[in-house]
């Protein structure tokens, strides 16, 4: 019972940097002279926070934030409930809206906490997808995923640290090892239905189209020059993007759509004792599952970016060539490539003083 990840994009706006705050000895005694007017330079550390390890960190952290209330999610509904003597009549199907609605508004709220700083991804998928079309540099591919993984995996110990006597209380209630026991194991990574009868086509294909549908749908919603959302309304959008693929793909596969996602919380699971239902991923007819929902988002992430762009990103470039303007009512006019440009590290570019670019073009 599980999900994916997101990406919130807009334009990074950089670290804060609260200069009315702020003292010489805070700031490093970092203060020089220009032209007349005193100005603040700033320190190694600050700029490597306005950089790849600052969007590192956030990526770090939102998916920790993801994972610590999404999989705390999946661990009320299997062990919180029934343990805690709060569920004396079983929810039945209410249970799985209980997973789809905690995921969304996970997926929601991490998305909010870092996408200022690196846009916030909190998916490999998403990332790669970002990169093959999207103008996001290849060279912060890996250092994203990483993050990505290790906030997975960090989220996964908090969930486990803090439910960790209410899943040894279930094991012992059914008589169960840990490696013995998928309900518990399931709280942190996903595995197929039974229905595929060991097959790997059915979970593959799954995992392909629900991220296609993913990352479709969020390209259109940070493409300004379609209907994006105004007043910072894409997170809560994505999360209810999440949701509806819950509700009508969720049963197959757990929707992982993120290889962070399930890989770090897997790996996790795996030093803790539930053995080869995390790796390789037996669950009795399937057998060496892991792969399943890393290779499918991945796959079904560089689908679902040539799909918008084939259906809808060429056919704005070409109106925005041509320059015509839609039917009052169908679509805003086109623009600019506003969708070319995925949120990220600050480079020297981005940081340079807004004054300074306009008084060049002028010059120009």
């Amino acid at each position: 019972m599980t999900l994916a990840t997101v990406a919130f994009t807009g334009r990074f706006t950089g670290y804060p940097f609260p200069f009315c705050q702020a003292t010489t000895d805070q700031l490093g005694n970092a203060l020089t002279t220009t032209k007349g007017e005193t100005q603040l330079s700033p320190t190694p550390l600050t700029r490597m926070r306005a950089g790849l390890p600052g969007a590192m960190l956030a990526e770090f952290f939102g998916t920790f934030v993801l994972l610590l209330l999404g999989l705390g999610t999946c661990a009320v509904n299997v062990v919180g409930l029934t343990g805690s003597g709060r569920q004396t009549v079983p929810f039945e199907p209410a249970n799985w809206l209980i997973n789809v609605f905690g995921w969304a508004f996970a997926v929601m709220l991490a998305a909010y906490l870092a996408g200022g700083i690196s846009g916030a991804h909190l998916n490999p998928a998403v990332t790669l997808a970002f990169a093959i079309r999207r103008k996001f540099e290849w060279k912060n591919v890996i250092p994203y995923w990483v993050a990505q993984t290790v906030g997975a995996f960090c989220g996964a110990a908090a969930v486990y640290a803090i439910y960790g006597p209410a899943i040894d209380d279930f094991n012992a209630a059914h008589h169960l090892a840990r490696p013995d026991s998928p309900d518990t194991y399931s709280i942190f990574a996903t595995s197929p239905a039974s229905y595929f009868h060991g097959g790997y086509a059915g979970p593959l294909v799954d995992q392909l189209v629900g991220t296609a549908i993913l990352v479709v749908l969020i390209a259109a919603l940070i493409d300004h020059r379609n209907q994006a959302p105004a007043g910072n309304m894409a997170p809560l959008i994505i999360g209810l993007i999440v949701a509806v693929i819950g509700c009508s793909y969720g049963t197959n596969a757990g929707y992982a759509l993120n290889p962070a996602r399930d890989f770090g919380a897997r790996l996790f699971a795996y030093l803790e004792g539930w053995g080869k239902l995390a790796f390789s991923g037996n669950y009795g007819q399937t057998t060496q599952y892991w792969w399943i929902p890393i290779v499918g988002p991945l796959a079904g992430a560089i689908a679902g970016i040539f799909l918008y762009d084939f259906f809808i990103g060429h056919v704005l470039e070409a109106r925005a060539a041509m320059q015509l303007t839609p039917e009052p009512g169908l679509a805003p006019p086109p623009t600019t490539d506003a969708a070319s440009a995925v949120a990220g590290p600050v480079t020297v570019e981005d940081s340079a003083d807004p004054g300074d670019t306009v008084a060049e073009e002028r010059a120009a």
